[in-house]
C-alpha cells in the first residue's frame, strides 16, 4: 500500500517530503563529521542516497517517515525529523522511534525541538501511535536533553545491535513517551 507523504506546518518550519533536489544538501549534512559525531560514522554520497531511498520506501510502506525540515523564511532542506519503525529486535521492539538531525549552521536555534513537537503531535494525533521511543549515545547531551524536554522518560539502556561488540557508540540510552502521557501533559499544560 502506498501512502502519499504529508507536509506538516509549524510556526517557523515545515516538515515536508524529500525531493530529488534535496539530495546534495542531505549528503553534505550526512558527510559532516560534526553533525555525525554521535553516529557510527559520516555517510558518503552513496550511503546518504541509500538513506534517502530507505526514508522514501518507509513512507510509501507505512505512511510516515523522516521529513525534510525546511524554514518558512528560506526554502531548502536544513535537516530531518520524523518517525520510523525500528528495523531490528531489542527489548523495546516492535517500536516507532522519533529522530532528528540538523545541518551544523541550523543547530542551537530551536528547530529540532519545534520539529520534534510537530512530529509527536502527528504521531500521537492522526497516527494514534501508543508509544514513541528515542535513543542516543550518553555523550549526546543535547539530544537526550531534548528528549526530556519533550516529556520522554528514560528507560535504561541497550547495546545497539547494528554496531559491533566493543564499539564505543554501541551503548545507547533509551527514552519512551506513551500517547497517554503525551495527552495528559497537554491537558495539564505541560
Amino acid at each position: 500500500m502506498s501512502h502519499e507523504p504529508l507536509t506538516l506546518q509549524g510556526p517557523r518550519i515545515r516538515l515536508r517530503p524529500w525531493r530529488e533536489e534535496d539530495r546534495a544538501a542531505f549528503a553534505a549534512m550526512n558527510a559532516d563529521a560534526e553533525v555525525m559525531r554521535y553516529f557510527a560514522s559520516p555517510l558518503d554520497r552513496a550511503g546518504s542516497d541509500g538513506f534517502m531511498d530507505r526514508i522514501n520506501a518507509h513512507q510509501a510502506e507505512h505512511g510516515f517517515s523522516f521529513w525534510a525540515i525546511e524554514r518558512h523564511a528560506e526554502p531548502g532542506a536544513i535537516g530531518l525529523c520524523g518517525l520510523a519503525r525500528v528495523p531490528w529486535e531489542e527489548r523495546f521492539t516492535p517500536a516507532v522511534e522519533i529522530g532528528w538531525r540538523l545541518a551544523t549552521a541550523h543547530q542551537r536555534q530551536g528547530y529540532a525541538e519545534e520539529a520534534a513537537r510537530i512530529t509527536l503531535a502527528h504521531g500521537f494525533g492522526p497516527l494514534e501511535l501508543p508509544e514513541i521511543v528515542a535513543f542516543t549515545v550518553a555523550d549526546n547531551l543535547r539530544s537526550w536533553g531534548l528528549m526530556e524536554r519533550l516529556g520522554m522518560k528514560r528507560d535504561g539502556g541497550f547495546e545497539h545491535p547494528r554496531l559491533p561488540e566493543g564499539h564505543p557508540k554501541r551503548p545507547h540510552m533509551l527514552y519512551r513517551l506513551t500517547r497517554r502521557d503525551w495527552i495528559d501533559a497537554r491537558l495539564g499544560g505541560g
